[in-house]
């Protein structure tokens, strides 16, 4: 071999380890060529028959010739600190370049680039082992290191497989459960890294960063009639009332342990179906380092955190809440990942995944590195792993986080700290064309899969079809109108009455998106207090206005969603290292507010009114919206059958015993629910369940109804026989 080979190989510089290792025809002889530095000796195994290996090199080339070829596929018995080992040649299996399937990653099209890309066990010629793909094309060398080579990156240099920039190498003898990373030295200088696997499908617990072979799943799905049944479902006009769950921090063991996915599925999801709710969605439960981000800095986009147990036992949970008739949407993250050396930032010495420029490609609010969205490689890594949880997984949705970062160039940024499109304007033009491409994606291939956008500014059409010109999501979280709800109830209720523009102002914009109602995390940490710490007054009117903000979430066009412990009124913000305050369920005030969440989950779901034309105006009229004076809002929710329920919401600590409402029709009406209830922790004003229509015109209805209207509280109306 040419001292220059020796030198490359030696050095780990080789991008074909092919070209100079295995087997190969020199003249008239046979040649098995072997590197390992690590060896004292090394044999053929000829049929138990052991043929010596010549050390040529003192760095540990080695070689055998002979005349005729050992049988494929050969085994070496390497010695090493006087262990001798039996393995196979990785040189002796070529790469199995998958070229369409490259072709389409490298347009950015390929959907399942996690069955292309990563580590997956499989049998070559009899033999086990694990085939390696990574895509690095601006290294000279990629090497895959772990303990089965001491994590020595001159061992298993893989193969290059051309203008793909993808690398190869086939290991045998190398089973599920290894851990490995990615050795690469850069092209351009010379500098090693060590990087665990993009597209890896477990790792091991933090702070540990390693990857670990994935076995195929053995879990046995139980929720085909489930998914048949999303398949058809109008989610337009159905009920969605969303538990929004941490899965470290819902519930913890008495010592401190997490509970697992599997002690989850025990208890979470027979709770969730007790308190009504229609969805349970997971903040990220992608792997990543930090607890303290929530999981929201990803560094496993293809992986389910180690930290409450295996893939499959993730698969449990979500099967269990299927078989239990609750569906399951996971926050996702595809607009910014962390700076963590280990992981994609800078992943082959360049900025691969995120652009070089710091004006484009890091994120000042955050400390994260911004998506290549231009980078179609990227886009195939994203909308794979978007594809994974929905198909591997079985999820229900995706909640995309962060959108509004992904859709202007200059979020965030001051003049002179953003660089404009090739139109001079703000608009992130390739990322509007990713959110595009995924959705379009996610609705074909999984029917009745939603998308939800957290998106925070005045974007239009974000929850319209792309063909209409929309970003094509299922629905955007109306932030203004939880900002806006929540800036008024901050106000004692005696100046209520100079804000009341706050709960009507939402009208104007309601129907111009599909939108949910957010009640979320994002609210209740980082110094903004729980929603019971929000609200004014002493403790019986602070929970009395928790249990009028749930009862107009419940009653307000869109649909809802929730972050655990609001249903508690918990009195502390929210803390990801401690359990929720289940213990102020000792109390009847708190029991009262779970109460109220599970009949008002439990009505919403029920009366077709209260959902069926959440995003329709013919689903919502106002009674009466000026009664500032009084702090009193009224309307009716809508279905198409005509049905109809009447809200009234008081937002003084005032009972007004004789407040008169208009209403559609001469006939008596049942008070459905009254958040003011003994059975609530209230006070206990209300109708006496029913109340009777008047034949006075009012409010530019046809009749009225005079109410006994309780203090800081909603009542529900419904027609009596309805």
């Amino acid at each position: 071999m040419p001292a220059s080979d020796f030198s490359r190989l030696l050095a780990a510089r080789e991008h074909d380890p092919f070209r100079l290792l295995g087997l190969r025809r020199e003249g008239a002889q046979w040649v098995v060529r072997v590197f390992h530095p690590h060896a004292d000796s090394i044999a053929l195994d000829f049929d138990g028959a052991a043929m010596p290996l010549v050390r040529v090199h003192a760095e540990g080339v080695f070689e055998w010739r002979g005349s005729a070829a050992p049988v494929h596929p050969y085994a070496l018995v390497i010695t090493e600190d006087g262990r001798s080992r039996r393995v196979h040649d990785p040189y002796t299996f070529p790469p199995q370049p998958a070229t369409d399937d490259l072709y389409l990653f490298n347009q950015g099209s390929n959907y399942q680039a996690y069955r292309l890309l990563g580590s997956h066990p499989q049998t070559r010629d009899g033999v086990a082992g694990v085939r390696f793909r990574v895509w690095a094309p601006n290294a000279a060398r990629v090497s895959v290191i772990g303990d089965f080579n001491s994590w020595d990156g001159r061992v298993h240099q893989m193969a290059s497989l051309g203008a793909s920039g993808v690398w190869e190498l086939f290991v045998p003898e190398v089973s599920p459960g290894t851990l490995y990373k990615f050795e690469i030295r850069n092209r351009d200088t010379g500098a090693v890294l060590a990087k665990a696997d993009p597209y890896a499908q477990s790792f091991e617990l933090r702070p540990a960063t390693a990857a670990r072979v994935s076995a195929p799943s053995q879990h046995a799905w139980n929720d085909a009639d489930w998914l048949a049944r999303r398949a058809q479902w109008d989610w337009l006009h159905a009920p969605l009332a969303i538990y929004e769950v941490h899965a470290g921090s819902w519930r913890c063991h008495p010592d401190g342990r997490l509970y697992t996915y599997r002690e989850l599925a025990q208890h979470l999801v027979p709770y969730a179906r007790e308190m009504g709710y229609t969805h349970i969605e997971l903040m990220p439960v992608t792997e990543h380092p930090l607890d303290e981000s929530w999981g929201y800095q990803t560094t496993g986009y293809f992986a389910a955190t180690g930290r409450f147990g295996t893939a499959d036992d993730l698969r449990a949970l979500i099967d269990a809440c299927h078989q239990a008739g609750i569906g399951v949407i996971l926050d996702w993250v595809p607009a910014h990942f962390p700076s963590d050396d280990f992981a994609l930032a800078h992943f082959d010495g360049t900025a691969l995944y995120e652009h070089e420029d710091p004006r484009l490609g890091f994120h000042p609010d955050w400390g994260t590195h911004v998506f290549n969205y231009g980078r179609s490689e990227v886009c195939s890594f994203l909308l794979s792993s978007a594809y994974f949880w929905l198909s591997e997984f079985h999820v229900d949705g995706l909640r995309g986080d962060a959108v509004a970062s992904m859709l202007y160039l200059d979020y965030s940024r001051r003049e002179g700290e953003w660089l404009p499109n090739r139109f001079g304007g703000r608009e992130n033009l390739e990322a509007i064309d990713f959110v595009r491409a995924l959705n379009i994606m996610i609705h074909r291939e999984f029917p009745g899969a939603l998308t939800i956008a957290e998106e925070s500014t005045a974007w239009p059409m974000v929850s319209r079809p792309v063909h209409l010109g929309g970003l094509g999501f299922s629905m955007k979280w109306n932030m203004g109108w939880m900002n806006d709800t929540l800036a008024y109830l901050r106000n004692d209720p005696v100046h209520r009455r100079y804000h009341h523009d706050r709960l009507s102002f939402g009208q104007l914009y309601a129907y111009s998106e599909n939108f949910a109602l957010p009640l979320s995390h994002d609210e209740v940490v980082h110094g903004k207090g729980s929603l019971t710490g929000k609200m004014p007054g002493d403790a019986w009117q602070k929970l009395a206005n928790v249990r009028l903000l749930l009862t107009y979430q419940a009653t307000a066009p869109g649909k809802k969603l929730s972050f655990m412990g609001n249903e508690l009124a918990q009195w502390s913000e929210w803390e990801c290292h401690r359990e929720l305050d289940w213990g102020l369920l000792a109390r009847p005030e708190h029991q009262g507010v779970q109460s109220l969440v599970r009949d008002l989950n439990r009505l919403y779901c029920t009366r077709r009114a209260l959902y069926e034309l959440d995003f329709e105006q013919d689903g919502f009229a106002w009674i009466d919206c000026h009664d500032a004076d009084n702090s009193v809002i009224s309307f009716m929710r809508r279905a198409r059958d005509g049905s109809y329920a009447v809200v009234v919401l008081n937002f003084t600590p005032v009972p007004r015993l004789t407040y008169r409402i208009g209403v559609p029709e001469m006939r008596d009406y049942r008070e459905t629910l009254n958040s003011d209830s003994r059975y609530y922790g209230g006070s206990d004003v209300g109708n006496r369940g029913l109340v009777h229509a008047q034949p006075r015109s009012w409010m530019g209805q046809r009749c009225c109804v005079e109410l006994a209207l309780p203090p800081l509280a909603g009542i529900i109306l419904v027609p009596y026989d309805a």
